[in-house]
């Protein structure tokens, strides 16, 4: 059987979750490393929720498996996959790739309520910023809360994308 190796990353909104997988991914194409990627905000976007499913977590898991599935046809064997609560989801992302043969390295990304308050003000436009921070800061100390064992937090305040990835890539050893 191959193994698989598996970067999560997690954190509250405004961390830079989208922002660093790409650069990980940049920095892993300048290396000719072959890996995927995959935004795990789309995997459940399904309205209304499925009756058997309604925090969607089997259409989640079931979509992640289709795409792997076709990753790990073309030779695959490394998975970046970024979602807020994606740290919390190590089990269900492997069984998604095909289970025991999964190393998985789980990276909180974490920022001070300022600077995320200042980065959502940036993007969000409408009239749910206030409800988009709150539920981030939420968000933000059940993910530091329930983080498993031996995940790597890394701060995103103040520093450059390319740092963060750095770091992130150290994490993975890849």
């Amino acid at each position: 059987m191959t193994a698989y190796e598996l970067l999560l990353i997690g954190g509250g909104a405004g961390v830079g979750k989208t922002t660093v997988a790409w650069e990980v991914s940049a920095a892993l194409q300048q290396k000719k490393t072959a890996h995927c990627l995959i935004e795990g905000d789309y995997m459940d976007q399904i309205h209304p929720a499925p009756d058997n499913d309604p925090h969607r977590t089997a259409i989640t898991e079931r979509n992640i498996a289709a795409i792997w599935s076709n990753y790990a046809a073309l030779g695959r064997h490394r998975l970046i996959y970024t979602n807020t609560v994606s740290i919390l989801e190590k089990a269900m992302v492997s069984r998604a790739m095909g289970g025991s043969a999964v190393k998985a390295t789980c990276v909180l990304l974490t920022a001070e309520e300022a600077t995320v308050r200042q980065r959502l003000a940036q993007r969000e436009i409408g009239t749910q910023l206030h409800a988009h921070i709150e539920r981030s800061m939420r968000m933000a100390r059940q993910l530091d809360e329930e983080a498993p064992a031996g995940t790597v937090r890394v701060p995103t305040d103040n520093r450059s994308v390319q740092e963060i990835a750095l770091h992130v890539l150290q994490a993975t050893a890849w």
